[in-house]
Parts: structure tokens; C-alpha cells; sequence
């Protein structure tokens, strides 16, 4: 197979260095996190502790949120109109891409609405300290003015769903309203799609440009990433003490709950009435994927594996698999929208902030968008959470609490999106014949 040729040595190199960057994102983690609670047990009212967070450790850490702040919109906005058009490129493949499409923002919906309803039913972050929560986002109000000060003019109702349409599109940017910007980078890509002539094909080019140098930058912010663990979680522990491996612990339980009711409850429940394919068929034919994506904690570097998997056990058509995976790798992550969602309402729930239905309702559209769009890059998700902590008004540095621990979870949300994929090429292979074996031969 072409494809595998191609797309596994670069992978490779990508997981070694993704593999090296988890490490320190620990090491950066544990030294936090040690360094945290000796200052929270030995010496929490020591005037230098305040001066180091007020002039070291907390303005590190903004200067990291501030970065990918100024890189998350270009990134989403690019990703989404790519993502959308070449859905569309091939006309033999019309048909299923708006298959493809339906399905992906479908099942997406239905992955985050199960993480949110687990999540507030667990409760994982509630029970911190409510003085505590309120000292640490004082302290970090400053900081994130810029990001969160629209928090509290956030509309409702109707309002709301009208202001999901921009009237100006670069206001909307500015201003960060996430939905309103990822409608524009739909609605722009939909467009793309249905126009195809050398324009848009040298537009798309451009749009495709801005999308890899989004990833490249955000890429080589994400390696200061360890320097701003540390910082988030040396401020976090000296504030929360042993109660921030209590909430920890919890959270890693919910995110594992979510994914495993979203892969054995909703995905039989497809395969089943969509695909009239026996679920414990599936998942035996699938375990190399299962196995490689779980290794390798990336979609990219599963996708050959994942391409001779649906040709060789799943038997399914090479011209409609080879478009769903491939689409699926970066457009259909179902565990990323989960776990974003999860994250989310967590760290609000640590910092004691109640979100309306009206904001989990805007958490849950933006996690749906941003699997579309997150970008392929060690910690790719990362940006996303920090947006939509922002806009709902949680601090964002909260998002350090959690990335200690996300080398596992990126494990176990990589099975998921892979297994995803594979359940979306079964799903939209359902009735759709094969041209002619000597297509198979010839891929």
C-alpha cells in the first residue's frame, strides 16, 4: 500500500518526538507538583513564595496561554475550511463525503453530550476549597483579563443562536467568539467545496499554507509547554495542597468512564443498526488498530494500519475507506471532543464556577467543532481547551492541572478516534459497492 510507505516514516519521527516531549511534560509535572506542595506544607505564608508566583511562575505561564491564544483562531479557522472542502474534492466521492460529514458531527454530538452527562453527574472537581478556588483565580484575574473580561456579556436564547452567525467576521475574531468564527470557516469551506475551478483550487492552496504554518508555530510553542507546567502546577499545589491529587485521580476515572461508554455502548449501538455489523466481530477484526493506536497515541501514525486493517479484516470498499480514514485521522476524533468537553467542565467545577445550559450548550458545540479541527500536534487539543476555558469564564490556567497526566489519557482517546474512524468507513460502506477488484489490486 502507497499510503503506508509514505505516511509511516514521518509519523514515526513525529511519535519519537512526541514521546520525548510527553516526558518532560511530566518531569515538568512531577517537579510542580513536589515543588508546590513543599512550599503549600512548609512555607505557604513565606513573603519570596508570593514574589516568585507574582513575578515568575505566573507570568511564565501567561506568556504560554497568551501565545496559543494568538495562534488557536488562524489554526481552527484554517483546519475547519480544509477539512470541510476536501470532503468534497473528488466528485466520485460527493456522495460520501456528505455521508462522511453527517456522521462525523452526528456521533460527535453524541460523544460529547455522554462526557458532559457523565461529568456532571460525577461531579470529579467539586469539593475544593471554595476560599482556595477564589484566592488562585484573584490571583490569576490579571493575567487572563484579555481572555476571559467577555465572559460575562455572553448572550442567551435566541440571542445566542443568532449571534452563532457573524455579521463581520474579523470582529468575531477579535473578539474571540469561537462559534461565530467557526461557522464562517464552515460555511467558507462548504463553499470551497462546491466551487471547483482553478481559483479555489489555488485559494484552498493558501488556506492550506496558513494551516501548516498554524501548526508549525503552535508546534514550537507547545515545546515551552514543560516550563509551563511546572509553573501552573507549582502555583496550583501550593494553593490546593494533597486536595489536587484527590481531584486528579478523579478526573482520570470520568475521562476513562466517558471514552468506554462511548466505545462499547454507543459504538455497538451503530454498528449494530447502521451497519448490521455484529459489534464482537468488529472489535476483533480491529484489534492491530486497537493495539497500534494505543502504542503509538496518534491517529496519523495508526492510519496505515488502520487502511490495511479495513481492506484486509473488515473487507470494506478501498475507494470509500481510504476517504473516510483518511478525513477521519484529523476530522473525526471523537475521544479529543470528549476528553476536551470532560476538561472543561472539570476545572470549572474545581474552581467552583457553575456553567449555565446555555454555556455547556456552547462548551458542547465548540468540543464538536474543535474534534473537526484540533490540530495533529503533540498536545493538539490543548489550544482548544484553553479558548473555550476563556470564553466560559474558568481560568486557563487550569488547563496545567490536567496535562500531567495527559500522556495516558492521549492513549487512550487515540483508541477511541482510530476505532471511530473505523466504525465511520464500516457505517458509510453500508450499501456502497466496490468498483472492480482491480482497484484493490492496484492500492
Amino acid at each position: 500500500m502507497a499510503e503506508a510507505s509514505m505516511i509511516t516514516p514521518i509519523a514515526g519521527g513525529e511519535d519519537a518526538r512526541a514521546k520525548r516531549l510527553q516526558w518532560r511534560m511530566l518531569i515538568g509535572f512531577l517537579g510542580g507538583l513536589i515543588a508546590g506542595l513543599a512550599v503549600h506544607y512548609g512555607a505557604a505564608d513565606a513573603l519570596w513564595v508570593e514574589n516568585v508566583t507574582t513575578y515568575v511562575t505566573g507570568p511564565v505561564g501567561q506568556i504560554f496561554l497568551r501565545l496559543l491564544f494568538m495562534l488557536v483562531i488562524p489554526l481552527l479557522v484554517s483546519a475547519l475550511i480544509v477539512g470541510v472542502a476536501e470532503m468534497g474534492e473528488m466528485r466520485a466521492l460527493k456522495t460520501v463525503g456528505l455521508r462522511t460529514l453527517v456522521y462525523t458531527v452526528v456521533v460527535s454530538s453524541i460523544a460529547v453530550a455522554v462526557s458532559l452527562l457523565v461529568v456532571n453527574l460525577l461531579q470529579p472537581g467539586a469539593g475544593v476549597d471554595p476560599a482556595l478556588a477564589r484566592t488562585l483565580i484573584a490571583q490569576g484575574a490579571e493575567g487572563a483579563k484579555a481572555i476571559t473580561e467577555r465572559a460575562g456579556e455572553a448572550k442567551t436564547g435566541m440571542d445566542a443562536l443568532v449571534a452563532i452567525v457573524p455579521n463581520n467576521v474579523f470582529s468575531a475574531m477579535s473578539e474571540n467568539d469561537v462559534l461565530a468564527v467557526m461557522f464562517f470557516a464552515l460555511f467558507f469551506g462548504i463553499g470551497l467545496m462546491l466551487v471547483q475551478t482553478p481559483q479555489t483550487v489555488a485559494l484552498k492552496s493558501v488556506v492550506e499554507g496558513v494551516f501548516e504554518v498554524a501548526m508549525k508555530l503552535i508546534g514550537l510553542v507547545i515545546q515551552l509547554a514543560p516550563i509551563a507546567i511546572f509553573c501552573f502546577m507549582f502555583n496550583l499545589a501550593a494553593q490546593f495542597g494533597w486536595d489536587l491529587i484527590i481531584r486528579l485521580s478523579a478526573y482520570v476515572a470520568v475521562v476513562l468512564l466517558a471514552l468506554g461508554l462511548q466505545m462499547f455502548v454507543v459504538f455497538p449501538i451503530i454498528l449494530k443498526t447502521l451497519a448490521k455489523k455484529s459489534p464482537v466481530a468488529f472489535f476483533r477484526e480491529t484489534q492491530e488498530a486497537f493495539v497500534m493506536a494505543f502504542a503509538t497515541a496518534s491517529s496519523n501514525a495508526t492510519l496505515p494500519t488502520s487502511l490495511r486493517v479495513a481492506h484486509d479484516q473488515l473487507r470494506l470498499p478501498d475507494r470509500v475507506a481510504r476517504f473516510v480514514l483518511t478525513i477521519g485521522a484529523t476530522a473525526n476524533q471523537n475521544g479529543t471532543a470528549m476528553f476536551e468537553g470532560v476538561t472543561v467542565i472539570f476545572l470549572a467545577q474545581f474552581f467552583g464556577i457553575e456553567l449555565t445550559l446555555t454555556q455547556q450548550i456552547f462548551v458542547m458545540l465548540v468540543c464538536i467543532l474543535g474534534g473537526i479541527g484540533t490540530a495533529g500536534v503533540p498536545a493538539g487539543s490543548l489550544p482548544v481547551i484553553a479558548l473555550i476555558l476563556g470564553s466560559v469564564g474558568v481560568p486557563p490556567e487550569g488547563i496545567g492541572l490536567v496535562l500531567g497526566v495527559d500522556r495516558f489519557l492521549d492513549m487512550c482517546r487515540t483508541v477511541l478516534n482510530v476505532i471511530g474512524d473505523l466504525v465511520a468507513a464500516t457505517v458509510v460502506s453500508a450499501g456502497v459497492t466496490d468498483e472492480p477488484a482491480t482497484e484493490a489490486a492496484s492500492g
